[in-house]
């Protein structure tokens, strides 16, 4: 497969040799190879159970799989906090220039091992490493080289052949720890890791912007939405008071209605529960189950549950404050579950895609949080009569029209705009582990 490298003129070591390893390939001539085993002190088993609290005397972070990020960041502020004995913490605890690998991935669904993480700095060594965790001490080698080794395309190739899958993906560790790691002088490691620090830095600090201007894009969206449901297209409109405090002043041409005005509750339910079972997502809208959940585990029988027709405006009555309302584009009817509450139109809104964005504004959230009736939340329920009684502004249906036209064709640009920084975040992450492979395996030869 041509690579970004592939394209660049890149300089290359004068010889090269055969190695062993089908997925290291050759290697430059004068570099070694040497197994993991060799060159670093391998800890497999981190600590785990319970605290003795009598004997804990020692504050330590101590992080899951789930603590480090897919780039091998940590994430301090989720880690579990452990008190630890003497003998715990000088067994467990991590220093500067270890790494941190996830030999099993904790769950069935979430292949991540192999994910590591650097031990980059005193308060990182805070860190005791815990159950499914990999702990690697460097002893004959630059520990950023060996990092950057074990991060590499090279390696995941090999975890790809050496993980087991029994009730978790689990790394084998015997093959892991004899696996082969080129080995270049001191001072070719030294090179190759002040390289890549400062290209991976350029790189993410570039990722990051276009992460940043996703965001914008995300944030001028909303703004867009908002602005044009609950104030319309023409900025030069003559506004008048709504009568409503919290909607504050409205178009001139614009009427306040409570939603018992606007709303009917379809309360069909299935006799046999034998159409297909919709579901809330609040990424993709309300689809068809199973077209995402083929596994998924379901109650025994759909028998009594909501029937949903197309336009139907669906409400998971539990997740109000999230804004979970969807309107059906589904060409055919489903069905829902109890939990969740369906309406159609009276015809002062023509399309129920318009109340689903104008619930998300941040005022309609408010006001879905405060009507709520219950004091856990997921338990937090909000009825019909209560949704019923709240106002909303309502704008003649031909400028109802106009003003989905004008969202539509917005979020088309920006969605385009979106899509294509995540194309150049992706391009930029293929740069990078390209990098890092080619100078840690002497693809490439940096100065």
């Amino acid at each position: 497969m041509e690579t970004i490298l592939d394209k660049m003129i890149v300089e290359k070591y004068a010889e090269y040799k055969n190695t062993a390893d089908d997925i290291l390939g050759a290697v430059p001539l004068e570099w070694e190879t040497r197994r993991l085993k060799e060159i670093a002190k391998i800890e497999n088993s981190g600590i785990w159970g319970k605290d003795d609290q009598s004997k804990g005397l020692f504050s330590v972070k101590v992080p899951t799989t789930g603590d480090l990020s897919i780039d091998g960041k940590w994430l301090k502020d989720k880690m579990e906090v452990r008190w630890l004995t003497k003998i715990e913490k000088q067994t467990y605890l991590c220093r500067y220039g270890d790494i941190v690998v996830v030999k099993s991935s904790g769950s069935a669904d979430n292949i991540i091992s192999g994910k590591a993480g650097y031990i980059d700095s005193d308060e990182d060594g805070e860190i005791a490493f815990g159950n499914f965790l990999l702990r690697l001490r460097p002893l004959k080698i630059h520990s950023k080289f060996l990092y950057y080794f074990i991060i590499s395309e090279t390696t995941k190739s090999r975890i790809e052949r050496m993980v087991s899958t029994t009730t978790y993906p689990n790394i084998k560790i015997p093959e892991y720890i004899n696996a082969l790691i080129p080995v270049p002088s001191p001072d070719t490691q030294a090179t190759i890791v002040q390289f890549l620090n400062r290209k991976t830095a350029f790189i993410d600090q570039a990722i990051g912007i276009k992460r940043k201007q996703i965001e914008l894009l995300k944030e001028r969206r909303q703004i867009l939405i908002h602005k044009a449901v609950t104030r319309g297209l023409n900025p030069n409109v003559k506004m008048k008071d709504s009568g409503v405090e919290w909607i504050g002043e409205i178009p001139e041409g614009w009427v306040v209605k409570k939603l018992k005005y606007i709303l009917n509750e379809r309360n069909e339910r299935s006799s046999t529960g034998v159409e297909p079972l919709f579901m809330m997502s609040q990424v993709h809208g309300l689809v068809v189950r199973a077209d995402y959940h083929i596994k998924a585990e379901v109650a025994k029988t759909a028998e009594g549950n909501k029937i949903v027709h197309k336009n139907d405006l669906v409400f998971n009555k539990l997740k109000a404050h999230l804004g979970v309302f969807f309107k059906s584009t589904i060409d055919f009817n489903g069905i829902v579950s109890p939990d969740y509450a369906v309406y159609y139109s009276k015809g002062i809104i023509d399309d129920l895609k318009y109340l689903e964005l104008l619930f998300r504004c941040p005022e309609y959230l408010k006001q879905f949080i405060c009507r709520t009736t219950g004091i856990v939340e997921g338990l937090m329920r909000l009825y019909t009569h209560d949704l019923f009684d709240i106002a909303i502004p309502v704008p003649p249906i031909n400028e109802q029209k106009e003003i989905l036209s004008f969202i539509y064709s917005s979020e088309n640009k920006i969605t385009t705009a979106i899509s294509l920084k995540e194309q150049e975040i992706e391009k930029l992450k293929e740069y990078k582990a390209t990098l890092i492979n080619s100078a840690v395996t002497g693809k490439i030869k940096v100065s």
